[in-house]
């Protein structure tokens, strides 16, 4: 029988990634079972282990997956399954979250728990806006309040004349049903109706939108830009130092939709890079990585190691996959490469290679094959042995370069790309002429050419007259261009990192 489990209940924070705390990060990582809240970033789910039980239990406006009542039965009878779950919360577990009742039946059926305190979005979230909810200047205090009380109370616990009264700064959550009443409260309690108020929806986040007015103009404005669920409503003085304060919503791709077109698990970087400078991301994976079903070729390569005077890795892919064949399939280690050189395509490959404790002898200053070739002839490599492991399909510039130079070149497979499977649904809305990206990125010329394989021909002619396609790199734009994608945005450093910061000098050359 299962040694009985244990349960932590932990804040995710407001929404950004980043705002996790590391304890919190810790539990998803070890957890067993994660039964997770609507508004937990569901990014923070890519660090959970590959075998973990993901439980989706959130909740939205009049409309709950799972009663409350239920989730508590679920988190005790997981733990006594013998099982670590995570109880992940938007925000802090005691901020609104009703984890002190979930944890209260844990305590009364004996289970143990943990709470993981959250960057509640209370104070976050104005932040994110550029509203502190303190300033010595004009106030030196503030009050956090539901909007949305138990609807079963026979009356409110929310003094609004007192809150009126008070001076601090109020900070409402889940009050966008009843900003409308809220509002008349507080003017009833003696507010001046000229007092700012700020309504901000999906804080912290690439949705972030903050609606400004005053206690009369502010349910007006809310309606006109269409605000909905969820909101933080800050009312109050510091509402006016947004003017200097905003920072979030002046990133340089603020409000852009960029498609993302990697595999899914190398999709991160490129998405989290894209956020950090205010870009919404749109995942769409191309390709996916998978092994080859005869690795024959590769066994007789690694048992000849020590015959070769080079080896060549062309991407980080490669360096991964050969690795974990080496160390996990053949019971050997790093030593296998004997003198043996090592060179690689690029910087994000070399630093894949670090990994496993080696340092690149060959690095070109452009990331394509032509470059590395050229960086190669500062060596003799006549009659030298050559080792390139690379993917299945892949351009031969390399290998033939190498062998007119008079080497003895070996190309081994040690992965294979394949099409993803193309995403109905966001297909669908695109069809439509919704949410349609504003830039769409390619990171190699395989995710250009099954991107034009997976997208129907009416919604890349939809997206011809609107989007923007950007390139890693020549090799990418050449395949771009042979398959009637303008290029309108070249990365000059062709790493992930380069992309980005070209995307960006696009935009603020645009402005």
């Amino acid at each position: 029988m299962n040694e009985q489990g244990i349960v932590y209940l932990v804040g995710a924070g407001p929404g950004d990634l980043d705002l996790i705390t590391v304890r919190g990060l810790n539990c998803i990582e070890k957890s067993d079972v994660i039964v997770y809240d609507q508004l937990v970033n569901e990014f923070l789910l890519q660090y959970a282990n590959p075998q973990a039980e993901l439980i989706n239990v959130g909740k939205t406006a009049g409309k709950h997956t799972l009663p409350q009542d239920k989730i508590n039965q679920l988190l005790v009878d997981k733990a006594r399954e013998g099982k670590i779950v995570c109880r992940l919360k938007g925000g802090d577990p005691f901020i609104f979250g009703r984890g002190a009742e979930e944890g209260e039946c844990l305590f009364d059926a004996g289970i143990s728990f943990e709470i993981i305190p959250g960057i509640s979005s209370s104070i976050a979230v104005p932040a994110y806006a550029g509203i502190p909810v303190t300033h010595r200047e004009c106030v030196s205090g503030f009050t956090v309040v539901t909007g949305h009380e138990d609807p079963l109370k026979n009356e409110s616990l929310v003094n609004w004349e007192q809150l009126a009264k008070s001076g601090n700064t109020l900070v409402i959550l889940m009050g966008m049903g009843n900003l409308s009443v809220i509002m008349k409260h507080l003017i009833a309690g003696g507010l001046s109706e000229d007092t700012p108020v700020a309504v901000i929806h999906r804080g912290t986040t690439p949705k972030q939108k903050t609606i400004i007015g005053n206690l009369n103009t502010i349910v007006r404005n809310v309606e006109k830009a269409g605000i909905t669920h969820p909101v933080v409503i800050v009312v109050g003085n510091v509402v006016n130092y947004r003017e200097k304060l905003n920072w979030f919503e002046t990133r340089p791709l603020w409000g852009k939709k960029i498609l993302v077109t990697r595999t899914r698990q190398q999709i991160g970087k490129l998405s989290a890079l894209l956020q950090e400078q205010g870009a919404t991301v749109l995942e769409y994976p191309t390709i996916q990585i998978t092994s080859l079903p005869d690795y024959s070729l590769l066994d007789k390569a690694i048992s000849n190691l020590c015959q070769y005077d080079w080896v060549l890795f062309t991407s980080q892919n490669g360096v991964e996959y050969f690795f974990n064949y080496l160390m996990e399939k053949r019971n050997l280690d790093t030593r296998s490469l004997g003198s043996a050189k090592v060179g690689v395509i690029g910087p994000a490959t070399a630093l894949e290679l670090k990994k496993y404790g080696i340092t690149s002898d060959c690095i070109p200053d452009e990331y394509v094959a032509e470059s590395l070739l050229k960086k190669l002839d500062e060596y003799d490599l006549k009659n030298k042995k050559v080792l390139i492991l690379r993917a299945l399909s892949a351009r031969d510039v390399l290998p033939e370069g190498l062998r007119m130079r008079g080497a003895l070149v070996d190309v081994v497979p040690v992965y294979e790309t394949k099409p993803a499977v193309p995403d109905r649904g966001i297909c669908e809305q695109w069809s439509s002429g919704i949410n349609l990206p504003d830039v769409v990125t390619f990171t190699s010329s395989s995710t250009v050419t099954n991107f034009i394989k997976m997208t129907p021909v009416h919604v890349l002619d939809l997206m011809k007259g609107k989007t923007i396609f950007a390139s890693i790199g020549p090799i990418t734009s050449k395949t771009m261009e042979e398959n009637k994608l303008k290029v309108s945005i070249e990365a000059s450093e062709y790493t992930i990192a380069g992309l980005v910061k070209a995307i960006q000098l696009y935009f603020q050359q645009k402005k």
